[in-house]
């Protein structure tokens, strides 16, 4: 019975270190520069701020820099609730 523990011990935190690896690579391609947030919050229109509000930093930065770039920002959409 020790046998099998101390071969599937070293087996599994080999494993979760190999998904945990895969997690950060997909994190860190996400995470937002500093640089960006303190842009944002300095330059920020109301829109951009209650997209902030209500669907988090990654919602109110994509409008941000399509309005930087000169494109449209499309409107938001409330959100259905399922109950």
């Amino acid at each position: 019975m020790t046998v099998w523990f101390v071969i599937a011990v070293p087996l599994v935190v080999m494993l979760f270190a190999l998904f945990m690896e895969r997690v950060e690579s997909r994190l860190r391609n996400v995470a937002v520069r500093g640089e960006e947030v303190e842009e944002f919050l300095e330059q920020a229109r109301p829109n951009e701020v209650r997209a902030l509000y209500g669907h988090g930093i990654g919602r109110a930065l994509e409008l941000f820099r399509l309005r930087r770039l000169g494109g449209r920002a499309t409107k938001l959409r409330p959100r259905r609730v399922r109950g």
